[in-house]
C-alpha cells in the first residue's frame, strides 16, 4: 500500500480552485502508485474558520457537486482521497470534515473534527465519532489537527486494528507537534502517522509544509520539506 502525503497552498476562499489543485495531486500522486492521497485540514476553503463563520457558501455537503474533479481524479487513478473542508452535518451545523472518497468515486468515510481549538469553537461543530476505513486490507484512523494532541485516539485507532493513522493538520513550521506530537503517536501505537499540511498564509498563520510519514518506531520516513507544493510517497501497512 502506497500513500501520498501532500502540502499545497490553498487559495482562501475559493473552493473550485483548491479542489483543482487537490484533483491534479490524486492524478499525479496515483499516477506514481499511491493509493491513498492525504490532504490537510481545511484544504477545500483554507484554513479561513471567520472567512467560513461569514461565508455560508462556503459549507459544502457530502454529495456537493464542485467535488465532482476530486471524484472523477479519483476514479481516474484508482486512488482514495482524504480531503478536509467545512461540511454540513446532519443537525444542520459545520464540520471540520474529513470526506474520505474512495477509488470509485464514492465516499468511503466521514470523519468530524472532535477536539476543536480557539476561534474554531465559535464556528464549527464537534464530531462524536472517531474515523475509519479500510482499503486492500489494510485498516485507517483518521484525525484532524488538534485531535492529534489527544493521543487517547491513536490508541482507540491501535486497539482498533489500525496500521495507519492520517493526520490532516494546519501546522506553521515552529509547531512542536513535529518533535512532540506526531512521532510520539507513531512509537507509542506502533502506527504509520501520515502527515496532510498546508504552505501560504491562513488565519492561523503561515504553513510550514513538511508533510510526509513517520514510522511505527516514531522514526521520519518521508518529509515533503518546507516550500515546495506536492507530495511524498510511503509504502505502508
Amino acid at each position: 500500500m502506497i500513500v501520498a502525503a501532500t502540502q499545497f497552498a490553498p487559495v482562501a476562499g475559493d473552493i473550485d480552485a483548491n479542489v483543482r489543485t487537490i484533483a491534479e495531486l490524486v492524478r499525479a500522486a496515483g499516477a506514481e502508485g499511491a493509493r491513498v492521497v492525504v490532504f490537510a485540514e481545511l484544504c477545500l476553503s483554507g484554513y479561513e474558520p471567520s472567512l467560513i463563520r461569514d461565508t455560508p457558501a462556503l459549507v459544502l455537503t457530502e454529495d456537493d457537486p464542485r467535488l465532482e474533479p476530486v471524484r472523477d481524479a479519483c476514479r481516474e487513478v484508482s486512488a482514495a482521497a482524504v480531503v478536509n473542508g467545512p461540511v454540513r452535518t446532519a443537525d444542520g451545523r459545520t464540520g471540520v470534515t474529513s470526506l474520505v472518497i474512495g477509488p470509485d468515486g464514492g465516499l468511503l468515510a466521514r470523519y468530524d473534527k472532535q477536539h476543536l481549538y480557539g476561534i474554531e469553537k465559535e464556528v464549527f461543530a464537534s464530531g462524536t465519532a472517531d474515523g475509519r476505513f479500510a482499503l486492500d486490507g489494510v485498516r485507517f484512523a483518521t484525525a484532524t489537527c488538534y485531535d492529534n494532541r489527544f493521543p487517547e485516539l491513536a490508541e482507540r485507532a491501535a486497539a482498533d486494528n489500525c496500521s495507519v493513522y492520517l493526520a490532516s493538520s494546519v501546522l506553521t513550521a515552529d509547531n512542536d507537534s513535529f518533535e512532540t506530537v506526531y512521532p510520539v503517536r507513531a512509537r507509542d501505537f506502533g502506527l504509520f502517522v501520515v502527515l496532510g499540511n498546508v504552505l501560504g498564509s491562513n488565519e492561523d498563520g503561515v504553513g510550514g509544509g513538511a508533510a510526509g510519514v513517520w514510522g511505527p518506531d516514531g522514526g521520519r520516513i518521508a518529509d515533503a520539506g518546507p516550500e515546495k507544493p506536492g507530495f511524498v510517497l510511503t509504502e505502508v501497512g
